[in-house]
């Protein structure tokens, strides 16, 4: 049964406010598999208190309002809800502690029609609480797939940017740790989805899957780490489709393509040779304090 759109596009989402600190920052970082060789000089700076620096796809989580698609209210099928597009603007690079506030809003609604689904984009702004200055703007699109028919129109205003079509500049792989969903929920994603075999099972997953911004953040540790030495300091914004789940344990092989102040990525789980991340984008900009 599809939800009322009306309802769900004036729906209150809770305001947030979170206190982070270098120890959420290092969890964070070690929950995107950083410091798997606890050796690597480029990795230690976002897993220990020496010189700690914030990975940019964190400001995906932070003030995060909480799974409020959940509420009964809304009539939305939570539980076939997927993660389908991420977009991140960064107006300064992230303090690695700090507290912050956020104000949500649903702002775009496409119907593709009975049986099969809705897509549901809504928008973030995660400010410094002491100043209000405005650090990111977090742009998230969710596939409800139990939710077509709901009304409105069938297509997005906002079309994902693709990547050239010539052969990658770099190919890099990363493993995922078996507990990488268990870990990284500690950041702030308590989805069920991510935990639970029997919710994962209902939802049509074998098992629990890696949420959709561990994948995301785990390739661009190859985008970072093999073009700008993980200068994150450079990274002005962070753009993804998500094309299909990733299983914790997996390996995500990321195709990279550099051009200058643009670089672009996909990935694959490798050892299913299945298309997991595309039309991935990051913009970089001169390098500023942070």
């Amino acid at each position: 049964m599809a939800f009322d759109r009306d309802t769900v596009l004036n729906w209150p989402i809770p305001a947030a406010r979170q206190v982070y600190t270098p120890r959420d920052t290092m969890l964070y970082a070690l929950g995107i598999g950083m410091g798997h060789d606890p050796c690597d000089e480029a990795e230690l700076p976002f897993v220990q208190e020496r010189g700690l620096r914030a990975f940019p796809a964190m400001a995906a989580v932070l003030a995060h309002p909480g799974f409020w698609m959940r509420d009964a209210g809304t009539g939305i099928d939570w539980t076939r809800v997927l993660h389908a597009e991420q977009s991140i603007r960064l107006l300064r690079p992230l303090a690695p502690g700090a507290a912050v506030t956020s104000v949500s809003r649903v702002v775009e609604i496409a119907d593709k029609g009975e049986g099969r689904g809705a897509l549901l984009r809504q928008e973030r702004e995660v400010r410094l609480e002491e100043t209000g200055e405005l650090i990111a703007a977090v742009d998230q699109l969710a596939f409800c797939r139990g939710d077509g028919g709901c009304g409105g129109p069938a297509t997005l205003e906002k079309q994902a940017p693709s990547p050239p079509a010539r052969a990658p500049d770099h190919v890099h792989g990363l493993a995922t740790l078996p507990q990488a969903a268990l870990i990284y929920r500690l950041s702030g994603d308590y989805n069920p989805l991510h935990s639970d075999p029997a919710v994962a099972r209902r939802a049509g997953f074998e098992r629990p899957i890696l949420q959709g911004l561990c994948t995301m953040a785990v390739a661009l540790r190859s985008v970072l780490g093999r073009t700008r030495a993980y200068d994150t300091n450079l990274v002005r914004e962070i753009d993804v489709r998500f094309v299909a789940p990733v299983y914790p344990g997996e390996r995500i092989r990321t195709e990279i393509w550099d051009d200058g102040d643009t670089l672009w990525f996909r990935a694959h789980a490798e050892e299913r040779d299945t298309l997991v991340l595309n039309n991935g984008r990051v913009v970089l900009g001169a390098a500023s304090g942070g």
